[in-house]
């Protein structure tokens, strides 16, 4: 009966409700969160700064501040474990984050950014000293676990002429092969 007063109302005032909006999913759940968790940051700071203030400094202060709350183990320089990727014993250094993870966190962050109206020019998130930061990030951790870290080479993909001919089923007089 309620359910017909219900529908009863809505049929009176002529107004209907929109239909339920579909779950976000992980990654759009990740990234409101992400971008609301950024929000608060700014508004924590002294003095509160704006979304549209904000500058690659503002993100790098972020990251440095989300490093409290890590799970990654990464040994200092001086530390027996330093260049160990599985260490026989505990230690005391630090926590961090791992650098997958703020890597992905900032790609979040910086579609976040453009879904709320900033341009592509002005977003902190894709500044240079961020990719940087992050580079640096990555280098550490991993010589810290004794992971060597080498940067991948692109390899060039060479096509010889007569190869490509045959590719693109094109015979040198230029007609479709039959």
């Amino acid at each position: 009966m309620s359910n017909d007063v219900a529908e009863g109302s809505i049929r009176s005032t002529g107004e209907q409700q929109p239909p339920p909006a579909p779950p976000l999913s992980r990654y759009e759940s990740q990234k409101r969160r992400d971008w609301n968790t950024f929000g608060q940051y700014l508004k924590n700071q002294r003095p509160p700064v704006s979304v549209s203030q904000c500058n690659c400094n503002h993100v790098l202060e972020f990251l440095q501040y989300l490093d409290q709350f890590g799970k990654t183990k990464v040994h200092l320089q001086g530390c027996v474990f330093f260049g160990q990727p599985d260490p026989p014993a505990p230690c005391t250094c630090p926590l961090k984050q791992a650098w997958g993870s703020l890597d992905a966190l900032i790609g979040r962050l910086r579609a976040a950014y453009d879904e709320h109206g900033g341009s592509p020019e002005s977003n902190p998130f894709g500044n240079g000293a961020i990719r940087m930061y992050l580079r640096k990030v990555k280098e550490c951790q991993a010589k810290a676990r004794g992971i060597p870290y080498k940067k991948k080479k692109k390899k060039k993909k060479i096509i010889h002429p007569n190869k490509a001919q045959e590719e693109l089923n094109i015979n040198p007089t230029n007609h479709p092969v039959s």
